[in-house]
This record gives C-alpha cells, sequence and structure tokens, in this order.
C-alpha cells in the first residue's frame, strides 16, 4: 500500500495537551509545495483509554465543530486518564467550504472509507483516519448533524449485532448521551462510513446527529456536551461528569426515507418528534411553474417517528424529505 501524504507536526502519542495539524501535502498553481492543514489536538495523561472524537466530516455540520473547538479549549490533562485525539473538522476543505462535500474534490468523506493513500485528497483523509488513527483507537464518537438540507431531532446512531462485545456498554452510552432518539443498526463491515471504518478495526463507534440547518442550537449543543463528557467519563477517560440525564430515549431498529418525486417548492405538515402512521400525508409539493396545477402529495409508507425533515423548500425528484425512524 501507498504511504500516506499525512505527516502530524505534532506528537500524537506524547501525553500533555498538543494543538497543531495533520499536513496533507497539496500541490496547486497557487502552492506548488502547499499542504491542507487539518486541524488535530491530543490531550493525553497515563494510563486509559485511546478515543478519536471527530466533527466536520461534512462541511456544512456546524453543532460537532463547534462542541469539539470547546473541548479543545476547556479540557487539559489533568481532566483525561489515557489519551483523546481531536478532529474538529474532519474534512478540512470541506468544513472551510462550509459545503458537505469537499470542494477540491467532491468528496464525501462519509461515503470514502477506506480510503485511498494515493487519491484524492478526501480518499487520503479517509485512509489515514481508518488506517492510522483508528488503529490506535479503543473509541470513535464522531458527531454530525442534518447540515444544509435536514434538520434532525438530537439522535444517536450506533450498531447492534448478536456477538458484539460492546453491547452493555453501549446500552449505557445510550443512556448517558440522553438524546431523544437512538437509530441501531447491524454490523457492516463493507460500508465506506465512518462507522464501517470503526468496525473493521475493532473499535466502538458511536455517531449522533445533532441538528442541522445550517446552523447551531444552543441547547441541542449543551445536551450533545453534556452526554459526551457523561461517555467520556464512562468508559474512563474523563475524571468527572455532569449528573445523569433525564431525557427517556426512544430506540428505532429501522428506518425509512421519504423522497420528492417531482420537482417544486416543499411544504412539510410533519416535523422531527413527531408520530406518523402508514398513509398520512407528510408534506405537500408545489408546482409553481405550472399555473393551477394542483400540490403533489407525499405520504408515510410506514408507521413512525421523524427524525429529521428536509429544511429548503426548493426540490427536484430525489431529494430526502424526511428520515423516519421505525420501531
Amino acid at each position: 500500500m501507498a504511504r500516506s501524504p499525512i505527516r502530524p507536526d505534532i506528537n500524537l502519542r506524547a501525553d500533555g495537551k498538543h494543538l497543531g495539524y495533520l499536513r496533507l501535502a497539496h500541490s496547486v498553481h497557487r502552492s506548488a509545495y502547499g499542504f491542507i492543514p487539518i486541524p488535530i489536538a491530543v490531550i493525553a495523561a497515563g494510563a486509559g483509554p485511546t478515543v478519536l472524537l471527530m466533527a466536520g466530516n461534512h462541511g456544512d455540520e456546524y453543532e460537532g465543530q463547534a462542541l469539539l473547538s470547546t473541548l479543545i479549549r476547556e479540557l487539559t490533562p489533568d481532566d483525561v486518564s489515557g489519551r483523546l485525539v481531536i478532529l474538529p473538522m474532519a474534512n478540512f476543505p470541506a468544513a472551510q467550504a462550509g459545503l458537505r462535500t469537499s470542494p477540491i474534490d467532491e468528496g464525501n468523506l462519509n461515503r470514502s472509507f477506506p480510503g485511498d493513500p494515493g487519491g484524492g485528497p478526501t480518499a487520503a483523509i479517509a485512509d489515514y483516519i481508518e488506517n492510522t488513527l483508528l488503529t490506535e483507537a479503543d473509541f470513535l464518537f464522531d458527531l454530525h448533524s442534518g447540515g444544509s438540507s435536514l434538520l434532525y431531532e438530537p439522535t444517536l446512531i450506533l450498531s447492534r449485532f448478536a456477538d458484539d462485545p460492546n453491547k452493555a456498554l453501549k446500552e449505557a452510552i445510550i443512556q448517558d448521551f440522553g438524546l431523544p432518539n437512538a437509530l441501531l443498526y447491524p454490523r457492516d463491515l463493507k460500508g465506506a462510513y465512518s462507522s464501517s471504518a470503526a468496525q473493521r478495526q475493532d473499535v466502538c463507534g458511536v455517531t449522533a446527529e445533532l441538528g442541522g440547518a445550517g446552523m447551531i442550537d444552543s441547547a441541542f449543543l449543551k445536551m450533545a456536551k453534556d452526554g459526551l463528557i457523561r461517555c467520556l467519563n464512562r468508559i474512563g477517560l474523563l475524571k468527572s461528569a455532569p449528573p445523569p440525564s433525564a431525557v427517556k430515549t426512544t430506540r428505532f431498529r429501522r428506518e425509512a426515507l421519504v423522497y420528492a418525486d417531482m420537482q417544486g417548492l416543499f411544504e412539510p405538515l410533519v416535523g422531527p418528534g413527531q408520530a406518523v402512521s402508514a398513509g398520512q400525508m407528510l408534506a405537500l409539493i408545489h408546482e409553481p411553474e405550472t399555473p393551477g396545477a394542483e400540490p403533489v402529495e407525499a405520504h408515510a409508507a410506514h408507521d413512525g417517528v421523524v427524525l429529521a425533515k428536509r429544511v429548503p423548500a426548493r426540490v427536484i425528484r430525489g431529494d430526502c424529505l424526511f428520515h423516519i425512524g421505525r420501531l
């Protein structure tokens, strides 16, 4: 396998607090010998688990980036037992541009694992995360949200399968995180997601969807911060944590997506957190391009709860309108 073009400018294994960049060599017209600076922080002290915290996997998902930036500022080596590795803008070109995908190569980092060290920037970042950072990690927390196109009620997403050695721990993590929803999915060793990368490296992986709509909700951010700190305390990395969450988490083991089947203007009739029934009308799609045209209805195919809804009104055929959690 080709050698990774990424080099850290800090010591990733030393105790202490180290702030710097992963330098991804990148030669362009503006800078023949330049690099892409991917921010990274390591906070480490003594024995304990190694945890990778990641946000900015999709660049227009801001809650995780803000949360991890806060932890980088606030945490010190005195707070930890083990090693905390933090990537607040994992796909830096996308995060810097505020886009879901990289403006350099159109790469979607969460569809790029296990990556390719000899590929474009997104593939190289995916390779470094899976084959360098995750090989030394015990846990991965990947913080997402709905980005520019979706708004989520905070939802934890994690795998559950019969012989999962972390089954009991994951149940505790659901309780500790204290989000309204948890979506459970089967083992996926062949996937291109960060969760699949974690499974391939025998890492306990947790993904969170923390709002979206191209903004940051301060209440969601506090919920996520408190929950993440409780989880890091649970696994032995942080020495203290907030009180237990009183939120009752609803667990979903199946999901469904509702799509637009025409272009037009999307009028949602339900929102995140609302229960829906099979056959229920969820939205209208108006077609102002055709004077006098009746709006087209979008219906639920299953009973469930709305986890997320689309934000922009303008849609085309194939746009996702709703993410439904099914019991």
